[in-house]
């Protein structure tokens, strides 16, 4: 077979894969906002199957020949070489699946996240916990056939952040813990600021509408390449460049729950938006890395969101559209409140002080699911006593504890701790912004959109051409540091908090 054969193999089989994965995330997004739950059952089954064609048609050898040449073959375009490079391991990793083994486990998945909605909507553990155990057990099995050296662990978190490891992440948890935990301690014993207004009644209804009316489009998230849904745990899902679906909550006594779930899922719909169009039905079509997707989301949503500029420029619009609750609030103190820190239950919920050890909550679960140190059995006091720990709350039910996430059911193990790494990647990104553009004067005078041309210019549009370290050091000059959000942290809640 020839150079141009096998690119015609290639390509044929990149728009055959695209296809189906496509269909399986529309399916999938359907599943999670307005499908109804009784014919779950029976979607579910289709959806495995769907899945499992797919995993045909990855797994051809033929193919896995061809991407093996053309990842090694340096007279072709760079771009078909590192797509081959990263199609050959995303191959390889499920190569030695057996395919009904992978068939299943996309259907344990599907019910085990049935399962968690029931769990989580009656607040019962109980109901979930056979699902998890079967899934933890069937991840074991599926990573057990990879040839790796790495740690189980290892190699999960390898997936959702290549290079990361369990040694990296505990020095980077530590640097935090060290940094933030005496931080928390001073600001919980300082003069709190005042955020009760922030949980009156507001009726659903019309948050809805001001966030389609005013809050979308200063985010410029349109109609044209972007579709807005509700569902339980709030997500962004795409098909490609201009086919992005994000997905918000609105809660009647916490106005700013839907504000910046809205705000968090557009970053990640940017990211997907602003790639270059020439990597659509492509691998490097996504970002590059799930600490570098989450950078981009928890980036809009408080290093830009939570900021002043951004609120002097829609405050007033919000406060008319709740003038019985939000009359007496001036921007300084709704902004203020935005940025209180309180331990809390709810990670999507929590402040940027707190939020890290959420995740460290996670990361420390994950490790000991993995190493058999934790046991599923019973899962839901380790997961209170661990609240209890390290941020000194007391976990009222399992809906607001063990239940409040949805990754679990679907096998997501190793992606939490990429959130905190996440939002220390978005520090050092703004630092540079900030550098390079007046990013306050963009928010005051509603140009959000420049701050996104800035991210797109030097993050977006390579999608996952260049490995997450290359990008760090092209946006900035420098390798990633975690001294910049540590201090954006200890700066703002110093200054927030008067602990002068």
């Amino acid at each position: 077979m020839n150079k141009e054969e096998m690119l015609k193999k290639y390509n044929d089989w990149k728009f055959r894969c695209s296809a189906y994965e496509m269909a399986l995330s529309i399916i999938g997004i359907d599943k999670l906002t307005v499908a109804p739950p009784d014919g779950s059952a029976y979607r579910d089954e289709r959806t495995a199957y769907l899945a499992g064609e797919l995993f045909s048609i990855r797994t051809d050898p033929e193919i896995a020949e061809i991407l093996k040449v053309l990842k090694n073959d340096e007279t072709i375009d760079p771009d078909i070489r590192k797509e081959a490079e990263l199609n050959f391991k995303s191959v390889s990793d499920i190569l030695c699946i057996p395919k009904e083994e992978y068939v299943a486990f996309r259907h344990l998945s599907d019910q085990a996240y049935d399962a968690w909605y029931e769990a989580k909507t009656k607040s019962d553990y109980s109901i979930f916990e056979p699902y998890l155990k079967k899934i933890i057990e069937a991840r074991k099995k599926m990573y057990g056939y990879r040839d790796s050296a790495l740690p189980l662990y290892d190699r999960m978190l390898d997936d959702y952040e290549p290079g990361m490891t369990a040694e990296k992440y505990d020095e980077f948890f530590g640097k935090l813990k060290e940094r933030l935990v005496p931080l928390i301690r001073k600001v919980t014993a300082a003069e709190q600021v005042d955020e009760s207004f922030a949980f009156r009644s507001y009726p659903t209804g019309l948050q809805k509408a001001w966030t389609e009316k005013q809050l979308l489009p200063y985010l410029g998230f349109t109609k044209n390449w972007g579709y807005q849904n509700e569902t339980e745990h709030p997500f962004t899902s795409w098909t490609c460049q201009n086919d992005c679906r994000t997905t918000t909550k609105y809660l009647e006594n916490n106005v700013m729950s839907s504000i910046f779930s809205t705000i968090h899922e557009t970053g990640h719909a940017w990211y997907e938006h602003n790639i270059s169009p020439k990597y659509d039905g492509s691998i490097l079509s996504s970002g590059v890395s799930s600490g570098m997707h989450e950078s981009q989301s928890r980036f809009c949503e408080n290093y830009l969101g939570r900021s002043l500029p951004f609120w002097e420029a829609n405050y007033e619009s919000l406060q008319k559209q709740f003038p019985e609750q939000l009359g007496d609030v001036t921007v300084e103190q709704f902004v203020n409140a935005c940025n209180a820190s309180e331990p809390s239950f709810v990670r999507t919920e929590a402040d940027e002080l707190t939020y890290p050890l959420h995740i460290l909550i996670r990361y420390e679960i994950e490790k000991g699911l993995f190493s058999g140190e934790i046991s599923v059995e019973g899962l839901d006091q380790t997961w209170n006593e661990m609240y209890k720990k390290f941020l000194g709350v007391d976990v009222p039910n399992a809906a607001k504890g063990i239940l409040q996430d949805v990754h679990w059911s679907s096998g997501d193990f190793g992606y939490f701790p990429t959130y905190a790494l996440g939002s220390a990647f978005g520090a050092q990104f703004y630092r540079q912004m900030r550098k390079e553009m007046d990013v306050d004067e963009a928010l005051r005078s509603g140009n959000y959109l420049a701050c996104i041309s800035w991210l797109k210019e030097h993050i977006h549009q390579y999608g996952c051409r260049y490995n997450a370290d290359e990008i760090m050091r092209m946006a900035t000059g420098e390798p990633f540091d975690p001294e910049y959000y540590i201090e954006y942290l200890e700066e703002k809640y110093t200054k927030l908090y008067h602990l002068d």
